[in-house]
């Protein structure tokens, strides 16, 4: 399966109006769906044999111990998944008196990913393994040894100048 980006041209430094203007990827908006706890309950009693109500179950009670552990300082790490850990974000005062916790303006959830599920550019390495992503720039052909290309999103490797008819 690839996924589709398209090129953007924006300011380097998006605050500066004298910043020169570059060309980045993005992702193709519209072409990723949403994956609910549904879904994966789903797949569980698919894949698993486990019942869909067991995994919702289950899933529901991993998301209420990581508040849980988050919320007491804690970092909470998934094998294979990652490591989730809270940080925030306030405004700085020049008296220690006025350095309190209300001056906490923004608390965030942070994931790092582990080292199992990084994700790499397939048309960088020369390797490719099951944590290998296919990008291709919609509407464009594929280019030789030039990286990423086209292909329909099937599993095939047969590339070779397939043009989206979308596009």
């Amino acid at each position: 399966m690839s996924i589709p980006v398209k090129r953007v041209k924006r300011k380097q430094i998006l605050s500066d109006p004298a910043s020169p203007e570059l060309y980045y990827l993005v992702l193709e908006p519209g072409k990723s769906d949403v994956v609910t706890e549904d879904d994966l309950a789903d797949d569980a009693e698919m894949i698993g044999g486990m019942s869909r109500e067991d995994a919702i179950h289950i899933l529901g009670i991993l998301i209420r111990r990581m508040r849980f552990y988050l919320t007491k300082g804690n970092k909470v790490k998934i094998g294979g998944l990652g490591t989730f850990h809270l940080t925030f974000h306030n405004k700085g005062t020049e008296e220690e008196k006025d350095c309190t916790v209300r001056n906490i303006n923004k608390v965030n959830i942070r994931f790092k990913v582990d080292k199992n599920l990084r994700m790499v550019n397939e048309s960088t390495v020369a390797t490719r393994s099951d944590n290998s992503v296919k990008f291709y720039i919609k509407g464009e052909t594929t280019t030789g040894s030039s990286g990423g290309g086209n292909d329909d999103g099937g599993d095939d490797d047969s590339g070779g100048g397939w043009i989206d008819p979308t596009a």
